[in-house]
């Protein structure tokens, strides 16, 4: 992937934006209620929740954690609806909401670490090495459900294009960025803003727009993100056959089956384990050592950073284990993230139950 010019993920915001202290005024009842017949018919909290899936996307580009983005989302909206007589109609309802989004993660940001997966810390590791502590949560990319960061809606050639947005490799090479450019690069090349509006919306010149962008882009093209390709609307017929013969194998955990699938350089990873494991023999003999306790394994398909994932039941389906993401390249599986659930909060996200059914 070229990282010269803007991302083709539709044109999706547009306007002008309001100045940094339009949501610090008093509100009461009276007052919202005048703002909103001014912005619409509907009442403030429906205007405000039609924004909500967009803003999760924004702020999980911009966090990398979906527990988060839900939580930056949700402040938006209490300044929002706290500050709504702010409201002037000098923009669009959206667009405001964006600053204030922006604005919160900002904040967030100056007090946390940059989120990364496995393989930005270091070297793969060896089977036979000890398995060092896990880290904590604040280390890690965190994967995102589809309907939380892309919604169930909406032209399904768009949905197909931003998916390519919210991929692992993605969200991860983003992390790498400043907070600022990496503001402007979704802004600019996700969101499509015209840099005037993201000049706007940051308070700094349209020139510096353009530098922060080019000095992004310029970071993002050292990451190895050949790999991301824009998906179809669906899953072609040969990788639905390739990921149902993936199911049929782990279920029956039929090693040399499971190996069939994967590329001779595929890599594994299992937050919030910092091990990480490049090639599908180092693969299998993880699968046939440390990893033996996946038997009586269930996989429960589910839409996982605009990819194919599964959530993993151990025990025959009584034990939630882990949220499987899977890259698919060239008809096999290149990569295996496996999320493992440490506090119930994980299925929880995905509406997945805690345990299945028989």
């Amino acid at each position: 992937m070229s990282w010269d010019r803007p991302l083709e993920l539709g044109k999706l915001i547009g306007g002008a934006c309001l100045g940094p202290n339009h949501y610090a005024r008093p509100v009461t009842a009276r007052t919202v209620m005048d703002a909103a017949r001014d912005v619409g018919p509907e009442p403030v909290e429906a205007q405000l929740e039609r924004h909500r899936v967009e803003l999760t996307g924004y702020c999980y580009r911009m966090l990398g954690a979906a527990g988060e983005a839900e939580d930056a989302v949700q402040e938006t909206m209490t300044r929002a609806w706290r500050s709504f007589e702010g409201f002037e109609n000098r923009a669009t309802l959206r667009t405001w909401l964006y600053r204030i989004a922006s604005n919160v993660c900002f904040d967030l940001l100056q007090a946390s670490r940059r989120r990364a997966l496995p393989m930005d810390l270091g070297d793969p590791g060896e089977v036979d090495a000890p398995l060092a502590a896990p880290l904590p949560d604040t280390t890690w990319v965190g994967p995102a459900p589809d309907e939380l960061v892309l919604g169930v809606n909406g032209d399904p050639a768009k949905r197909a294009q931003a998916r390519e947005s919210v991929r692992l490799a993605f969200i991860a090479a983003l992390q790498h960025l400043p907070p600022r450019q990496r503001a402007v690069l979704v802004l600019r090349d996700v969101v499509r803003w015209r840099a005037s509006e993201v000049a706007e919306l940051l308070d700094i010149s349209v020139a510096a727009v353009n530098s922060a962008l080019q000095r992004a882009r310029a970071t993002l093209a050292s990451r190895d993100l050949d790999a991301l390709r824009v998906s179809d609307a669906s899953v072609d017929e040969a990788d639905r056959e390739l990921l149902a013969r993936y199911v049929d194998a782990f279920e029956r955990y039929e090693i040399d089956a499971l190996t069939e699938l994967l590329h001779e350089d595929a890599t594994q990873s299992m937050p919030p384990y910092p091990l990480w494991l490049r090639g599908r023999r180092e693969m299998a003999r993880w699968m046939l050592g440390p990893g033996a306790g996946c038997r009586r394994s269930r996989l429960v398909p589910v839409a996982v950073n605009g990819a194919p994932g599964f959530a993993q039941y151990r025990d025959g389906g009584d034990t939630p284990w882990s949220i499987q993401a899977l890259e698919v390249r060239a008809g096999r599986i290149a990569e295996i993230t496996y999320f493992l659930e440490t506090d119930g909060s994980l299925f929880s996200r995905f509406g997945l139950s805690a345990r299945l059914s028989s």
